[in-house]
């Protein structure tokens, strides 16, 4: 029995030796027709997305119906690096470009920054593409007004985000010197590794004000609704966060006790200047206007 598949596995292997010899000729092209088509794919989804944000976004804010945005999380969740242009290669230390560990000191690879890219932006909303070097940081900041959604696309990111209390609390005055200081809720505290879905944060809920963490080399696919705009009150103001026991709570909300390791004051500070940033090209799919 054994020698009969033997047999059969030698003839088989035989006569897809002697196919492969015919088909050599054509491989180059069946190779060019499969990047074409992959290219089509990934063209599609990235035109898909700017369609459907055509349809359900708006300059003036207006929040888009859960239906929007399932469909338009359900769209993003089918993302990958090569979708946009990345690549495996892109995926070293830095989040971007072709050196590796060993080409990079470490004192140089903390160094590197993130680098932002640009995909479409109009009056109602922007794509964009954040590519992280490990442990790289985008400080607390928020989203004035705002709906983002966020795709990984490669690596870990580490997310803390906070929601302000409702009604407003503000604590006892500890007199000049102290910062001036709004209480918040702990809403999200995790690591996201791709492949994962798309989160969504909006203005009052779902961690409006949040802090990402490069665990690995990873890279973030970003849409905000609508973008930020200084003269329109959209500005993107950077906090920094302490214990809920640094300062005695004030006028407000009541608080639960048990939830208090979930709270934080947050206070307004000017932008780091340990936020290292710069622009990158995008490479992907050109979107169709």
């Amino acid at each position: 029995m054994f020698a009969k598949f033997r047999n059969a596995t030698d003839k088989a292997r035989k006569l897809a030796i002697e196919h492969e010899n015919c088909l050599l000729p054509f491989i180059p092209c069946f190779r060019n027709l499969i990047n074409m088509v992959e290219q089509q794919n990934s063209s599609s989804k990235v035109q898909a997305s700017y369609e459907l944000c055509r349809k359900i976004f708006t300059p003036s804010g207006a929040p888009p119906s859960s239906n929007a945005i399932q469909k338009l999380c359900s769209l993003l969740d089918t993302f990958g690096p090569a979708d946009v242009g990345l690549k495996e290669e892109n995926r070293d230390d830095r989040g971007h470009g072709m050196l590796g560990l060993n080409r990079l000191s470490s004192v140089a690879r903390w160094a590197q920054p993130i680098t932002y890219v640009d995909v479409y932006e109009c009056d109602s909303f922007t794509m964009c593409i954040f590519c992280f070097p490990t442990s790289s940081v985008i400080p607390l900041h928020d989203h004035p007004s705002m709906t983002v959604f966020s795709k990984v696309l490669y690596g870990s990111l580490h997310v803390k985000a906070y929601d302000w209390v409702e009604p407003a609390c503000y604590p006892k005055s500890k007199g000049p010197g102290y910062p001036a200081v709004r209480l918040a809720k702990l809403t999200v505290d995790k690591t996201l590794t791709a492949p994962c879905e798309t989160s969504v944060l909006y203005p009052k809920r779902g961690g409006n004000l949040h802090c990402f963490t490069a665990v690995t080399p990873c890279a973030v696919l970003d849409i905000l609704t609508p973008p930020y705009r200084e003269d329109a009150g959209r500005k993107c103001t950077y906090y920094h966060d302490y214990p809920f026991s640094t300062f005695s709570r004030g006028n407000g909300a009541e608080i639960d006790d048990e939830k208090i390791d979930d709270l934080a004051w947050l206070a307004e500070i000017d932008t780091p200047d340990d936020l290292y940033m710069r622009q990158g090209a995008y490479t992907g799919p050109a979107v169709q206007v």
